[in-house]
């Protein structure tokens, strides 16, 4: 049995890579970051050439109907290029919530203009995971009302998805009265994030299925998360060998020295083994949806503490110049943090895959 990529996935992988070696180089990703754009035109135009924005929309509706393991291995080299673009929330996320839980109307308006490039649409499910700040989003039966925090591609994006304290997802336009939009700031440019506030705001209840879509939306999240965090965490192990062996001091390149091969094999060692666990969450999703909550958790609780101390370490083995623009090592750095942090830190992923095992009370 082959327990690796097929041909067709390593195909896409190739084909994503090359893309992004060509069209999103370091120096584009800081223009775009020193300019707060967020997103890359010229990288989305690429990568909309390729289908990727229609990979997880249903081939009825113009989209590729892939899997999640495909979408795994577009994410973790999103994550090693640091792309500029939207992906998680508006071509991953939103296309599973509309599929599962859209009306046929929704369906047949927003997927196909999904699939084109033709429309973002940010998710807001950092609820489903806890409140802070008393955010929350309640359902009347007919509006909402309450903030929802951290929705997921938020610049440009013509419509929303979010979830209330029922667990209920709901779409909402761009421009439907009563909401209020604000971006917010974290410590990875590459990506967009913002607070949606709502005050008697009309929207799309999608299907009340006691949760089961934005329960679905979560696990997903986290195995694209976690695959994003895979491919920095490589990018950053491959920067710090190139550098130890380029790198002189006392008169040998600092990659000859045991202290500095020992930190370059341990984070080699951490490393490898989270790509099988990512797969295997990846491919749990649509296979095994009963297995697919608790991998999810595993492969986004360990891969945010691994990848932290890939981080780290490779930062290190730059010495001072690690900490510099120059290198831009702080991208991919604070890329594995914004990982880590969103849709629940290893923390309190850990304890949901407690609970689900049955070692201890609910998370």
């Amino acid at each position: 049995m082959d327990f690796g990529l097929s041909q067709d996935q390593q195909m896409l992988r190739d084909a994503i890579s090359r893309t992004l070696a060509d069209t999103c180089p370091l120096d584009h990703v800081r223009e775009c970051t020193e300019d707060r754009a967020s997103f890359s035109d010229k990288v989305c135009s690429a990568l909309g050439e390729l289908g990727i924005w229609g990979m997880m929309v249903p081939e009825q509706y113009g989209g590729l109907g892939m899997t999640m393991l495909d979408a795994a291995v577009v994410a973790e080299q999103l994550g090693y290029a640091v792309a500029p673009v939207p992906f998680i929330g508006s071509h991953v996320l939103a296309p599973l919530a509309l599929a599962q839980g859209g009306s046929e109307e929704l369906k047949a308006h927003w997927l196909p203009r999904i699939a084109k490039g033709e429309a973002q649409v940010a998710v807001a499910i950092a609820q489903t995971v806890e409140i802070r700040d008393q955010s929350s989003v309640d359902f009347d039966g007919e509006k909402l009302d309450g903030t929802a925090l951290f929705a997921l591609d938020f610049l440009g994006a013509d419509a929303f998805l979010v979830v209330d304290t029922a667990g209920r997802m709901h779409f909402v336009a761009g421009d439907a009265a009563g909401l209020e939009m604000a971006p917010l700031t974290t410590i990875d440019r590459t990506r967009s994030v913002g607070e949606l506030r709502f005050s008697g705001v009309a929207g799309e209840a999608l299907a009340d299925d006691d949760g089961s879509t934005s329960s679905r939306l979560r696990d997903a999240g986290r195995v694209i998360l976690a695959a994003d965090s895979l491919g920095a965490g490589q990018a950053m192990i491959e920067k710090a060998v190139d550098y130890a062996g380029q790198r002189e001091q006392f008169g040998r390149v600092i990659g000859s020295f045991q202290a500095v091969k020992h930190m370059c094999a341990e984070m080699a060692a951490r490393h490898e083994p989270c790509r099988s666990l990512v797969w295997y969450a990846a491919h749990a999703f649509d296979t095994a949806p009963d297995e697919a909550p608790l991998m999810a958790c595993h492969a986004k609780s360990h891969t945010g503490e691994v990848h932290r101390f890939v981080a780290r370490t490779s930062t290190e083995v730059h010495g001072g110049m690690g900490f510099t623009d120059l290198l831009g090592l702080h991208f991919w750095f604070k890329r594995i943090g914004f990982d880590r942090q969103i849709l629940g830190g290893p923390e309190k992923v850990r304890a949901e895959a407690a609970a689900l095992q049955g070692w201890t009370q609910a998370a």
